[in-house]
């Protein structure tokens, strides 16, 4: 099957840029853009990086063929033969490196760049922009619940909370994030990832009585699947599924109430009941901030199931990337570029085409993250968290194994401190950013909850 284009997803002001930029000659001069986001949102110490098989693809599918590009005429947002004929004629022929999925991310990193003309790299920047800032957000939140649940099966469940791509989108970017499983079996069908789900409330309502509803289920799916306890009282549906499926029964869900009490409560009934090896299942509208708390409290949970939250980014949508052009040639000349950039008061940027590298001690924990626009000597002591992506616009990068992506985001992590690995970290960002060879940008104090600065 064709895939369809991706090409329309893009902003007006892109294509009538292009077309200025093909009568004042500055189109086909070389340019270097960069994705990057300025800060963290406040009390975040660091940031996942995901979608890059998603925007990879994109660029792949960036295509304006005869039928769009006669909309684009008839609508009015472009004119004349000049530039139909650049529109028919795009292909992406640059070269594209970015942190590679599962990386961290800290303010100015450049998650990616975009070499090539100026005209080819700038009709990319929202099909970028909309890819990297949904995807890095819910990898993100889900990293940062990964670290607060402190190894518990964790289930992505938030298809129903957002729109239908998106939400495959969702499932794959937790599962680098850390999730186990995901309800979407469209995410399981395209990535691999482990799909789960049982019954819902409407299942037990829809029988004559919850023992019914256990009963049937037991027969389809196994004692050892999830028994959903809390339609009417969870200790009498606890009750009801042990009499019904057995002192086997796999897991028990709650969904509502309180998650300590009632979760401290089931665990003592199922040790009575002769049910020990049976697993809490918990729900209702968990986040980072919750579960912490019920880990705290050594609460008997053994799998959480979190949706909404998730899949909107933990209360931080977008993780506020930007896409800037950093460097640009004077004519169509070979030779340097002009690094060129923002002075723009809380916007400001920094002109040039980044290097970067992170230290890290003797015990693997990272000391920070450098960035130059000039070269420098790398010590032995540090790794390079860019990748190729694509090289003159064929693709370089293997992008298909989601566990490659979810391994690393875990390994990375485990550089962090551990009271950075909190939904209230001690210092944010994490990872502080050394600037060589360039005035660093100025940045507005953040403080987090527990009275910490960034550094």
């Amino acid at each position: 099957m064709e895939r369809s284009s991706s090409a329309l997803y893009t902003d007006h002001y892109e294509l009538t840029m292009v077309e200025s930029a093909l009568k004042s000659g500055v189109a086909e001069r070389r340019s270097v853009f960069e994705v990057f986001a300025r800060r963290l949102p406040e009390g975040r110490a660091y940031g996942v990086v995901a979608g890059i098989d998603r925007l990879v693809d994109a660029i792949e599918r960036f295509r304006f063929d005869d039928d769009t590009v006669d909309h684009l005429l008839a609508s009015g947002v472009v004119g004349g033969d000049r530039m139909a004929d650049w529109l028919r004629n795009y292909r992406f022929g640059g070269d594209v490196t970015g942190y590679a999925e599962g990386e961290l991310f800290f303010p100015y990193s450049p998650v990616l760049t975009v070499v090539g003309s100026f005209a080819e790299c700038v009709v990319l920047e929202t099909v970028l922009l909309s890819v990297l800032n949904h995807d890095c957000a819910v990898a993100s939140a889900a990293a940062r619940v990964a670290d607060a649940a402190g190894g518990r099966l964790l289930v992505e469940g938030g298809s129903r909370r957002t729109d239908p791509e998106s939400a495959v989108a969702a499932a794959r970017a937790s599962h680098v994030g850390g999730f186990d499983t995901t309800s979407n079996l469209e995410a399981g069908r395209r990535h691999g990832i482990p799909t789960g789900g049982t019954t819902a409330h409407a299942f037990v309502l829809a029988h004559s009585s919850e023992s019914e509803a256990f009963s049937l289920q037991r027969e389809t799916l196994g004692a050892g699947s999830t028994y959903l306890v809390d339609t009417f009282d969870v200790m009498e549906g606890i009750r009801r599924a042990v009499d019904v499926v057995g002192h086997d029964i796999g897991a028990v869900r709650i969904d509502s109430g309180e998650l300590l009490a009632d979760s401290r409560a089931a665990r003592r009934l199922l040790d009575e009941l002769g049910a020990v090896d049976c697993r809490i299942v918990v729900s209702s509208d968990l986040d980072e901030f919750l579960i912490a708390e019920l880990e705290m409290e050594q609460a008997p949970i053994d799998a959480y199931l979190v949706g909404t939250s998730l899949v909107t980014g933990s209360g931080h949508p977008t993780a506020s990337m930007v896409y800037k052009l950093v460097s640009v040639a004077d004519d169509d000349c070979p030779g340097p570029l002009r690094a060129v950039g923002k002075h723009s008061p809380g916007k400001r940027t920094i002109g040039g085409h980044k290097s970067v590298h992170r230290t890290y001690d003797a015990a693997g924990r990272y000391l920070a993250e450098v960035l130059s626009v000039l070269p420098v000597e790398v010590p032995e002591n540090s790794m390079c968290p860019q990748v190729p992506l694509l090289r003159g616009g064929e693709v370089v990068a293997d992008l298909t194994d989601v566990g490659e992506a979810r391994a690393r985001c875990a390994a990375r992590r485990e550089r962090l401190l551990d009271e950075d690995r909190t939904p209230w970290p001690v210092t944010t960002p994490a990872v502080p950013t050394i600037w060589e060879g360039v005035e660093e940008p100025l940045f507005a104090a953040v403080v987090n909850s527990n009275g910490g600065a960034n550094r």
